[in-house]
């Protein structure tokens, strides 16, 4: 497999495809994202920003893979993986809503799976890990605010040491439920939730109360072949910064619809979800996806005085340590990684956000009445000149607003 120098690259992003609309002032965005797709070394990016009832700049840059030299656009489709939970988190809320299900009963009143979880408690002098049964029930707020004890063991030492040893880490927890914050599997389980609740495979679910209503017509768990050719190729960074692009190929059809991942969308479909909380709850027509009072509730401190978004990487191949506010705390809402301090010449405190692994992320601003979406498709999460290029953008859609 070829891999791609620095210099090799640089020729390569010269060559870039684009497709742009410039509104509001937003014609400074686009040299923003041209130079740095070029300067950071990025093979593609869309990028889309708007207000709740408008699209404020949208543009196309790179290549959809490196053998075809393709330029992407703006309909190009990405694995959008974990900005698939705050989709996943709607879904939950709006079965809230309607009394199905609540935040605070046990969630093994409706998957029975999970009435008898363990607690890693370490290991012994032999390695083997000591489990403890939970002190309490795994309740849905939990799941929707990642303090349930789930835990990636990409981002979790003890969780990382376990599944290395062939433990099952699904279904074990890190910690008591509600003591502390940690990125994991939760919304998986909210998925889980969704489908037992609602009697419909999450797909289904989501494509009758979420994705269909808000127009995202090419977002789904199911890739069809007939849009193969939109599909945009992963590449991996390595440590010497050069590329090794991925095999592109068509993706087979899941065997398990997870709420925590699974996806396939465009900038343009993610930004009308984005736009729909803007509108608290209204899509585009004026239907209500969620009630006004769910999404303030989905938009408010869920962790309380825990800090919540950093991440030690333990598996550098797939994500770098994650930070996005260096020397302020995040906290955690019900479906979104919240900012309670404004961020200079960016968004403003109270924001949502969240992203994917492959370099996939959005925010939402309330205040300012601006969200934004910028997709790329390479490993590993939060590299620095990924989250250089968001930065980058997102500062750049301020500007245009001042």
């Amino acid at each position: 497999m070829h891999r791609f120098t620095r210099r090799e690259f640089g020729g390569l992003a010269l060559a870039v495809g684009l497709q742009s609309r410039r509104l509001f002032g937003a014609n400074g965005i686009e040299p923003v994202l041209r130079s740095g797709l070029e300067r950071r070394k990025i093979p593609a990016v869309t990028a889309m920003a708007g207000t709740a009832s408008a699209i404020t700049y949208s543009g196309a840059f790179g290549t959809r893979d490196s053998v075809s030299n393709l330029p992407v656009a703006l309909d190009s489709i990405f694995a959008i993986a974990s900005m698939t939970k705050a989709i996943t988190s709607v879904g939950a809320m709006q079965l809230v809503e309607r009394g199905k299900m609540t935040l605070d009963e046990p969630a093994s009143k409706h998957l029975p799976e999970l009435a008898t979880l363990q607690i890693l408690d370490g290991f012994d002098g032999a390695g083997k890990p000591i489990l403890r049964p939970a002190p309490t029930p795994v309740t849905l707020r939990h799941l929707l605010t990642h303090t349930s004890g789930f835990a990636y063991d990409t981002w979790h030492e003890a969780m990382f040491k376990f599944a290395s040893s062939g433990g099952d880490a699904a279904h074990v927890l890190a910690f008591a439920p509600g003591t502390k914050w940690q990125y994991g599997p939760s919304t998986f389980w909210a998925g889980r939730l969704v489908e037992a609740v609602s009697g419909m495979d999450l797909e289904k679910y989501l494509q009758k109360n979420v994705l269909g209503p808000l127009g995202m017509k090419d977002t789904s768990f199911v890739f069809p072949q007939e849009k193969y050719e939109r599909l945009v190729g992963r590449y991996q960074r390595e440590p010497n910064g050069s590329w090794t692009p991925a095999p592109r190929s068509m993706p087979a059809p899941p065997a398990v619809y997870r709420g925590d991942g699974g996806l396939y969308s465009t900038a343009p479909d993610y930004l009308k979800f984005t736009q729909m909380i803007l509108k608290r709850g209204a899509g585009p027509g004026g239907e209500r996806i969620l009630k006004s009072k769910t999404v303030a509730q989905m938009s408010a401190n869920g962790t309380g005085h825990i800090p919540s978004g950093r991440l030690k990487t333990f598996r550098p191949t797939l994500s770098s340590d994650v930070d996005f506010h260096p020397g302020h705390d995040d906290r955690y809402t019900l479906g979104f990684l919240m900012n309670p301090e404004a961020v200079p010449g960016a968004r403003s405190a109270g924001s949502l956000a969240w992203a994917g692994i492959f370099n996939t992320y959005f925010w939402i601003d309330p205040r300012r009445n601006i969200c934004g979406v910028i997709m790329m498709q390479f490993l590993p999460f939060a590299d620095t000149e990924a989250v250089g290029l968001l930065k980058d953008f997102e500062h750049a859609v301020y500007a245009s607003r001042s």
